[in-house]
């Protein structure tokens, strides 16, 4: 039977919150809980993207659950397999059936009297009241219905076809056709090895180099691994390794940037034809891991740019013209199709609107605890993965803490900020421009703990997994009321 009450409110469908899921269900398995999903399948960032050669750029015995080995022999996997495992996780535990697809949150109020969160919900054109004690927002960071695309001079000329990764029409073909990509990031990456393979050609034009290391697609190790231990132990040992790596690679980046900057630059010379410049299509302006690095599956894109079937273009775009693109070196590129991979759009919370007792919350005027709630906002969880490591690994230790929590007994608790003057900084130290656009509606983080993002596994890991809940910053109180709609539920 449908109750429109419930003890943990879970928004997003995607990869978070089908964790998160199964966290309360292993961890807290009284507690009741109902997933609401806007879209209308599971997987979020993997059910919306559909481009050519959408896949994961981090390997997926870190990006996949803790305790749901990864046993496919691709480590660097396709969108459409990482969306069949977070489907395969939530079915296998049951999970699917407390999902709500087609409910979008539009706004929570929680009332401290009743220890209670009241939450507008949006579907088929009607909106209703859900009322829940938790929320738990697995919602991202990204805008889903509109992605980045700065102003173009003259794109009304253009006789060909425009489009964006994020809206991808299933029927465009683009065989035998010319392609410019706009871009330089992670999507571009992916996306030019991918089109070349049937496209007559394809240019990547970027404004500036980002960095592009080929990894290997499939984990030697791990498979070996796999035949001789089994998935589990296998999968385990696997995962600490590659944890291990992608904190060395971010650490020496950090420490000794212009060693590893000369490092990347060789392994891309090495890849590269002499034809392509390394120095005018390969050099950054700014250090390693300032911005995110892209990965190159097996070299993708450096053997589609050797073959001759993709080439990069380093210049800044002028204007379109009724062919193509007019650089501001004067070359014209001529396309067939032009793709705007230039970036996302962040929104916090998926838009959701917040007000305690009344008083609307202002998401700036705010402070990550241990990044994954916020100062003054009772009840309220929110999961964001890590930006310099694999997105799950900090969701899964958000979850757990988030079920020691629960554990106490208390109705409500509330992280609170105890030193008024405590300095502040962005809530996402990253330099990419899809983050810089949006930093001033996101909440901040401080610069002591437990304030500020750590962006640490093993640090966050023991904090979160042996840390005392009662480290004199969280409140834990009860309702004073007894609610109408817990009575009811009883």
């Amino acid at each position: 039977m449908r109750s429109d009450h419930v003890d943990v409110l879970i928004i997003g469908a995607g990869i978070s919150g089908i964790g998160a899921a199964y966290h309360l269900q292993a961890r807290q398995p009284e507690k009741t809980y109902v997933i609401l999903e806007a879209r209308d399948a599971i997987g979020g960032t993997w059910d919306l993207f559909r481009y050519p050669g959408i896949r994961s750029d981090s390997d997926l015995h870190t990006f996949a659950y803790a305790f749901k080995p990864w046993t496919a022999e691709e480590a660097l996997a396709d969108g459409p397999s990482i969306k069949a495992y977070v489907e395969e996780t939530a079915r296998e535990n049951g999970i699917d059936r407390h999902i709500r697809f087609g409910h979008r949150a539009l706004r929570a109020e929680f009332d401290s009297d009743r220890a209670l969160w009241t939450v507008q919900v949006e579907h088929a054109g009607e909106t209703f009241a859900m009322t829940a004690r938790w929320l738990f927002c697995a919602a991202g960071y990204y805008r889903y219905d509109e992605g980045f695309t700065p102003r173009f001079e003259g794109i009304e000329r253009f006789q060909g076809d425009v489009v964006h990764p994020q809206h991808w029409p299933e029927d465009l073909d683009y065989r035998g056709r010319r392609v410019v990509v706009i871009g330089s990031g992670a999507t571009a990456v992916t996306l030019v090895p991918a089109m070349a393979e049937d496209a007559e050609h394809v240019t990547m034009l970027q404004r500036s180099p980002s960095y592009v290391l080929p990894l290997p697609s499939r984990d030697g190790l791990a498979n070996v691994l796999r035949r001789w231990l089994g998935e589990e132990r296998a999968y385990a040992i696997t995962r600490r390794k590659n944890i291990y790596r992608q904190r060395a690679v971010y650490g020496l980046s950090r420490r000794f940037p212009r060693a590893m900057r000369a490092a990347i630059r060789a392994v891309n010379k090495w890849h590269l034809p002499p034809s392509c410049p390394v120095d005018v299509h390969f050099r950054p302006r700014y250090d390693p891991w300032d911005q995110r690095l892209c990965a190159a599956a097996d070299g993708d894109l450096f053997a589609a740019i050797k073959s001759g079937r993709a080439s990069v273009a380093t210049d800044h775009v002028e204007s379109f013209t009724e062919r193509g693109i007019r650089l501001a070196s004067g070359r014209e590129l001529e396309a067939d199709v032009v793709v705007t991979a230039t970036g996302l759009n962040l929104l916090a919370f998926g838009g959701l609107e917040f007000t305690v007792d009344g008083e609307p919350v202002h998401l700036p005027d705010t402070v990550a605890y241990k990044g994954f709630m916020l100062s003054g906002v009772p009840n309220f969880v929110y999961a964001i993965g890590y930006t310099n490591a694999s997105w799950t690994l900090k969701v899964d230790l958000v979850c757990e803490y988030f079920c020691r929590l629960l554990a106490q007994g208390h109705d409500a608790f509330v992280p609170e900020v105890t030193d008024p003057d405590m300095k502040l900084r962005p809530l996402i130290d990253f330099q990419a421009g899809y983050v810089l656009r949006a930093l001033d509606r996101f909440p901040k983080q401080g610069e002591v703990e437990p304030w500020y993002l750590a962006q640490d596994y093993f640090k966050d890991a023991k904090a979160l997994r042996e840390g005392d809940v009662e480290d004199g910053t969280m409140r834990f109180f009860d309702a004073r009321e007894r609610a109408p709609e817990l009575a009811a539920a009883a």
